[in-house]
């Protein structure tokens, strides 16, 4: 701790005799001692609490990097959710698509239909012509049921 050698221990021995004699010299030595041994307690106290406040922060430091990173996953999942929650609008925009699609479907084959009897038709030699139209009709019709769905 202090770094003192045994010549230097030796010097301050010799001084302490001079000084305070050899009947006060033990007392003193004791006492000198108490007082290394209390500023050892008290350095190493503050080394152990010093390392445990340095591990403290150093988990700290390790837990708000984790919270960061939950953080962080959360809130793209909740972006995740947030966009496929938004995904309806954008399929309701398709269906709108799909229903005026199908409207001017349905406007084109009143068309064909309208525009069909104003021609001179011919005259029907068996009733399969006739059925035959009928059959394009229903087909038509289902088509358009088919996409409505």
């Amino acid at each position: 701790m202090l770094d003192i050698g045994f010549l230097e221990l030796l010097i301050i021995a010799v001084v302490g005799l001079l000084v305070l004699g050899p009947e006060r010299l033990p007392r003193a030595a004791r006492t000198a001692g108490l007082w290394v041994g209390k500023i050892k307690r008290t350095v190493s106290g503050m080394q152990r609490e010093i390392s445990s406040q340095l591990e403290a922060e150093e988990l700290r430091q390790k837990l708000n990097d984790q919270q960061k990173s939950l953080d962080d996953s959360l809130k793209k999942a909740k972006q995740d959710v947030e966009s496929l929650a938004e995904a309806p609008p954008a399929s309701q925009k398709e269906e709108k698509n799909l229903a005026d699609a199908t409207a001017r479907l349905d406007d084109a084959l009143n068309t064909v239909r309208e525009d069909a009897p104003s021609e001179t038709p011919k005259a029907p030699s068996s009733g399969q012509q006739d059925g035959g139209q009928q059959d394009s009709s229903q087909k038509a019709q289902s088509q358009k049921d088919e996409e409505q769905r």
